[in-house]
């Protein structure tokens, strides 16, 4: 199975034909159905640590009729990984497909639609771009993994109303056990979460709150959360910011967790980013800030090749990361 999926993968990245755009996928005859891949190599130093990466190898099926669309993502973790901490050298492999999101969509109408499986949660605007070729940094702000679930198994309902904004409506139910847990940051099995969303022109707002237990017997098995984002985007530059706090039934588990970051286009291939983050979480015992300077230069869309340097409030924890990715 994994030397098949591994052929099959490479076919993808070499086989074009006139029909066929990069990171696009390959349409499979005549059928509504597309395949393709994407992978990302990483590599990241700090002061103790440096780690090698190739843990992003995904196969993805797509493709929609009529008012069903669907998304089926399986994807290799840690694939292979390389560390040396304090002069102690490790390797491992972990050669298992794991199943990361498949979901159905139907579309009621212009305004009411429905999604139903394993999906990204659609809270803020980051945990949106969860492929590193997407987004235009190596890291993830702290905040996106450790205030709500980055994945929710089962329903998110929702309304859009179109006029001269958007206005969105999200509910998210989940009551049951996640679908492979192993990229989700938290393994849960309920989560009920609602966000709000506006869009006018160039601005972006949206607001999100919910409540998620651990499939744990955890004394904090209960958490609450609340998120508050924006995003404002002209044609050379945009601003993004996410800012929110998670408590349980008793006290506050991460009392602020938020970034604000502004990229500027050089040019179409070029992007310079900057991003400054705090956070306080109350069950790692750890308070944070952090400046994140990156750059992005992208050939074509579908391939990034980034590099960033950290620099942390704690010294130790300063760190320089690369990674090349691309999508088929």
């Amino acid at each position: 199975m994994r030397r098949l999926t591994l052929l099959l993968l490479f076919y993808l990245g070499l086989h074009a034909d006139d029909g066929y755009t990069l990171g696009e996928g390959m349409q499979v005859g005549p059928l509504p159905l597309y395949v393709g891949s994407y992978f990302s190599i990483e590599y990241s130093k700090g002061q103790e640590l440096q780690h090698f990466s190739v843990d992003d190898i995904a196969l993805l099926s797509y493709g929609s009729y009529n008012r069903f669309s669907y998304l089926l993502e399986l994807e290799f973790t840690e694939f292979y990984v390389k560390s040396n901490d304090q002069n102690i050298t490790k390797t491992t492999q972990d050669h298992t497909l794991h199943l990361e999101r498949v979901y159905v969509d139907y579309n009621l109408n212009e305004n009411y639609s429905l999604r139903l499986g394993k999906y990204n949660s659609p809270i803020g605007f980051w945990n949106l771009l969860p492929i590193n070729v997407l987004r235009e940094t190596t890291s993830n702000p702290v905040s996106t993994e450790i205030l709500f679930p980055r994945f929710t198994t089962g329903i998110d309902a929702s309304y859009s109303s179109f006029d001269t904004s958007l206005f969105k409506v999200d509910l998210l139910l989940q009551h049951n056990d996640g679908l492979d847990e192993s990229y989700n940051n938290y393994n849960v099995d309920q989560h009920y979460a609602l966000g709000l969303g506006y869009e006018q022109e160039n601005l972006s707002l949206k607001i999100n709150g919910g409540y998620f237990h651990l499939d744990d017997t955890s004394t904090l098995a209960e958490r609450y959360y609340l998120l508050i984002s924006g995003k404002y985007e002209e044609e050379k530059y945009q601003f993004m910011a996410e800012l929110g706090s998670q408590r349980s039934q008793k006290s506050f588990t991460t009392k602020y967790a938020g970034y604000l970051q502004g990229l500027y286009r050089l040019s179409p291939k070029h992007i310079a980013i900057a991003r400054v983050e705090s956070y306080n979480n109350e069950v790692s015992d750890k308070t944070n800030n952090l400046l994140v300077m990156g750059y992005t230069y992208r050939p074509l869309y579908p391939i990034a090749l980034k590099a960033e340097y950290q620099l942390h409030s704690q010294s130790r924890d300063n760190q320089f990361l690369c990674s090349f990715s691309m999508l088929f």
